[in-house]
């Protein structure tokens, strides 16, 4: 079937289309329906099956006679090392972790946190907890210590998975130091910690709670599969909020798999031995969905990746790793891109390798710009395909499916709605607009399988953050435009979160880090926009009054500060200290139109300013750190 015909199927009966998809899974017990809206404007799907996760990506391929296919590739140019692990290693692994874990209690519902880099223990303790229906929840090692112990508190672990260390480019990056200062904070302690030691840096554990990876799972014995209702939390993901506080994305175990697996096919074109790799970390949404989850469910060879797009060693190490393992579908996102052509602009490291078997590049994680995409469309003779989807939703909203054959590709769009997304463009008042006017894009409720049906302990605030705004709607927080053809097009945030190489990032949460400095009065934070990461963060600083310090040393703690607090992947780096922030006469933030002089973009005066003057101040502090072009007002 074609992108028309299937959408219009699911459009004609969503029911049907939903249990046709769910006859790919297996089942201990297959549901009855797929749509459970007995709690509407909450919706689950396949609730009355009875399913497991690591069955579905692991053992049903063993059973069905491939165990010696390769399931997970390790490439990691950081230690310059390689690993294949097949269908059948990966069972045993993960069912001797799982029954490790079992036998220290963790038992279905029980929360473990993963804080890992990208090893292929890190999926082995993701199937592992799917196998015996514990909820994980991975946390990017780039976090920092205050940020792992926000999340502790929230979801409140029995265990942590973590290793010794992370590696990047120059440096080894401690983990070890991190999880204990993380431990310290928190309120919540967990019974114990499994820590991976790798060679680059072995860690001292703490007696008592912390356990050698190995050692923990001597003698253990392997666990079974345990099917869990379908509408089971098979894990916690969080994503910024405005408020600064983490939201706890759950994901459902039975349209997580439902979902995925219709993916791979309709939306990557592949399936059964293919190789498919996405360049992300198992931190993020992309790692869950598309490292771990969907390629094994699917049957493909799935890579993980520990090094970068430039620098390990050089700008050609996405197409070594594509020639070297066959990769079929590519995924990762506009900023890697961007990099690699800054550092080879006419891609002449890419004629170096045979990418033969490249059917396709797919971006998302932020806006993909129409340069990029036709610099890697020349580089690649190879469709360059843009698509859009949250860490709510699991799986992508709009794409151009490559499975169901490729639409005509126009610039700036990541194409057309996905079966189960009603994809709507409000105005305020929550009235549909007309194709080319720009808008709230949200979604129809009911969501389709695989999205989030709430936040982790916080049902009042999933409501309120997503379904209060737009009522009978899932307000996704982006602004765009639908255009006579129907295609989508995502033009920017509606909230204050920006976005730093793909990783969303509150700036509400780094103002309450910068606020915490003793010499800063009053802060903002914004995004001003940046060639290669699509935004950076740039801070303001109101100083205390009376304050005498050089303005240097402060701007230097503060960037220390967030470093320490949120992470190397807050991006901070610059800050401006200022006398008074511009605002409208209630009180608010005038944002946007510092970013628009930040970025050199025309604006006009808010009508609400309370003293247009600042806006001159603003101009000139950002003038001082090399900002603020020439547009305005």
């Amino acid at each position: 079937m074609d992108y028309k015909s299937t959408y219009a199927a699911w459009q004609a009966d969503p029911e049907a289309f939903w249990m046709e998809a769910a006859r790919a899974i297996d089942w201990d017990r297959a549901p009855t329906r797929a749509l459970d809206d007995s709690h509407a404007p909450l919706y689950e799907w396949f609730t009355d099956g009875m399913v497991n996760t690591c069955w579905n990506a692991v053992d049903r391929h063993v059973a069905a006679g491939r165990g010696d296919q390769v399931a997970v590739i390790h490439d990691s140019p950081v230690t310059d090392s390689r690993q294949h692990l097949t269908y059948a290693e990966l069972r045993t692994r993960v069912a001797r972790l799982a029954g490790a874990l079992a036998a220290r209690g963790v038992v279905k519902g029980d929360r473990v946190i993963i804080y890992m880099p990208m090893v292929p223990e890190a999926l082995e303790a993701m199937l592992a907890c799917a196998r015996i229906g514990a909820v994980h929840s991975v946390v990017f090692g780039g976090f920092a210590a205050n940020e792992l112990a926000v999340r502790i508190d929230d979801c409140r672990p029995k265990a942590i998975l973590a290793a010794s260390c992370g590696i990047e480019p120059a440096r080894v990056v401690a983990y070890k130091p991190l999880l204990d200062g993380a431990i310290e904070q928190a309120r919540h302690k967990p019974d114990f910690c499994v820590i991976l030691q790798r060679e680059q840096q072995v860690a001292a554990l703490v007696a008592g709670r912390d356990t050698d990876w190995h050692e923990f799972q001597q003698g253990a014995a392997p666990a079974d599969c345990l099917p869990v209702e379908g509408n089971h939390p098979a894990y916690i993901l969080y994503t910024s909020g405005t408020t600064g506080a983490p939201k706890g994305v759950v994901r459902p175990t039975a349209g997580h798999i439902v979902a995925l697996n219709w993916s791979m096919g309709a939306v990557y074109g592949v399936g059964i031995g293919d190789v498919f790799w996405a360049a992300s970390d198992v931190g993020w949404v992309v790692g869950h969905s598309y490292i771990c989850y969907a390629p094994l469910i699917a049957g493909c060879t799935t890579i993980v990746f520990e090094g970068k797009p430039v620098g390990t060693p050089d700008a050609s190490t996405f197409w070594r790793v594509i020639a070297e393992h066959g990769v079929k579908s590519f995924f990762t996102a506009p900023t890697a891109i961007r990099a690699v052509k800054r550092d080879d602009p006419k891609a002449e490291l890419v004629a170096q390798y045979d990418l033969s078997g490249l059917q396709a590049l797919f971006l998302a994680g932020e806006r993909a710009d129409p340069d990029t995409i036709q610099w890697a469309e020349r580089a690649l003779n190879r469709p360059v395909i843009d698509h859009w989807w949250q860490t709510e939703t699991g799986w992508p909203i709009a794409a151009n499916p490559l499975g169901l054959g490729l639409l005509p590709v126009k610039l700036g769009s990541p194409c057309v709605p996905m079966p189960g997304y009603d994809v709507q463009v409000l105005d305020e008042g929550g009235h549909p607009l007309p194709p080319g006017k720009l808008g709230a894009i949200a979604v129809k409720l009911p969501l389709p399988p695989g999205t989030l049906p709430t936040l982790w302990n916080a049902e009042d605030r999933f409501r309120k953050s997503y379904l209060a705004h737009f009522p009978g709607y899932y307000e996704t927080g982006d602004a765009g435009y639908v255009d006579e053809d129907g295609y989508l097009y995502i033009m920017a945030r509606t909230d204050d979160v920006i976005n730093v190489a793909g990783h969303r990032l509150s700036t509400g949460g780094m103002e309450e880090v910068l606020a915490g400095h003793p010499d800063v009065a009053e802060c903002a934070v914004i995004g001003i926009s940046d060639a290669l990461k699509g935004q950076s963060p740039l801070g303001f600083l109101c100083l205390n009054k009376g304050s005498d310090r050089d303005h240097a040393d402060v701007v230097r703690e503060c960037v220390a500060l967030m470093r320490d607090r949120i992470g190397p992947v807050a991006d901070f780096k610059r800050a401006c200290v200022v006398d008074r922030l511009p605002k409208t006469r209630s009180g608010k933030i005038l944002r946007a139109t510092m970013v628009c002089i930040a970025d050199g973009a025309a604006f006009k005066m808010p009508a609400t300013i309370d003293d247009p003057a600042i806006l001159d101040e603003i101009r000139a502090a950002l003038q001082q750190i090399g900002l603020a072009r020439n547009a305005g007002a």
